[in-house]
């Protein structure tokens, strides 16, 4: 029997989007996991990069500030490469399903919103 949408309530499709917001993002994720290599990266840049000599200049030109800066660009970016890029589109897609099933559960059921306003 197919779900009428008229029919259904905000809570009913919310939960159901929920739902398929988690099998379709851990899916993705899945797959690409298992497709993707880790992210390769240049021996002799990554030699550079962390070498005493880079982090100093860094910290010459910028401050500690400037070390952290580039700390944190590097960790963000490698979240979009590899095997990262599959936990990061499964932990996005947990917290979308999550926040949707919340919004659900906060909604009035559509009883007791019609209930509501019959007393008025």
């Amino acid at each position: 029997m197919p779900v009428e949408w008229k029919t259904t309530n905000m809570r009913t499709r919310l939960s159901l989007l929920a739902a398929i917001v988690l099998l379709v993002g851990l899916s993705s994720a899945v797959s690409i996991y298992l497709t993707a290599e880790n992210a390769f990266e240049d021996g002799l840049v990554h030699q550079f990069e962390h070498s005493k000599r880079y982090r100093h200049d860094l910290e010459v030109i910028g401050g500690k500030a400037n070390v952290l800066a580039d700390d944190f660009y590097r960790w963000f970016a490698g979240l979009w490469h590899g095997k990262s890029l599959a936990v990061t589109v499964g932990w996005i897609s947990v917290i979308i399903s999550v926040g949707l099933f919340l919004a659900a559960c906060n909604l009035p059921s559509q009883s007791r919103s019609e209930g509501l306003s019959d007393q008025d």
